[in-house]
């Protein structure tokens, strides 16, 4: 479980910050190919994971990443980031051009606009596309089976799995240890889900309602 929130947790935060960098270049500032550079990034959601992974096994021993939490935390960010980058973009378009300007007019530089007038207001979309990123982090097992191999570095998926190797008979599966222990490892997302619950319904439901 140390594992798994380690990597989900930085997943989520590298995520967070990378996403919301370009989704304030590409939601409030208007350059000639922007259209085509969010497109690009709601491309990389496309592919599913199996199809990438033989090349991302070459990119992750190229750079001795292999059997380390790094080489999670590297394969995770390439479909979480894609996703949280359009639904941040769609949050900072809809913010009304007039807090921008208003903060010009005092004196902001273009960083203090994004995180002392933005960053605040797209907070329950923050919340939203973190709280998914973490849960598809959380939740990951191919890249995992792929690029782990030592027990230290197990995550959850991997260590409820290892359960039924260990029985030495694929007919004595022990089905009472993988419920109690899938029981265990969904309490942390129950708690996340219930405490933020407010932003997240906030987050998804922004926009909806016009005017």
């Amino acid at each position: 479980m140390l594992n798994s929130a380690i990597v989900a947790a930085s997943v989520t935060l590298l995520s967070l910050a990378i996403g919301s960098f370009a989704a304030y270049a590409l939601g409030r500032f208007h350059f000639h190919g922007r259209s085509f550079v969010l497109y690009l990034v709601l491309s990389m959601t496309i592919f599913p994971q199996i199809a990438i992974l033989g090349a991302l096994y070459t990119t992750i021993t190229t750079l001795h990443l292999y059997d380390t939490r790094g080489a999670l935390i590297f394969s995770y960010l390439i479909f979480t980031l894609p996703f949280t980058i359009w639904v941040l973009t769609s949050f900072m378009r809809a913010l009304p051009g007039d807090l921008e300007e208003a903060a010009y007019v005092d004196g902001a530089t273009p960083v203090q606009v994004f995180w002392k007038v933005l960053l605040p207001l797209i907070a329950p979309g923050l919340v939203t596309t973190g709280l998914l990123a973490f849960i598809a982090a959380w939740n990951e097992y191919l890249y995992a089976l792929s690029f782990i191999q030592t027990p230290g570095n197990y995550t959850v998926p991997l260590a409820i799995t290892s359960f039924v190797s260990k029985t030495g008979s694929a007919f004595a599966v022990p089905w009472g240890q993988i419920m109690a222990a899938t029981v265990v490892v969904t309490v942390p997302l129950i708690l996340a889900v219930l405490i933020l619950q407010k932003r997240i319904i906030a987050g998804l439901t922004a926009g909806a309602v016009k005017g």
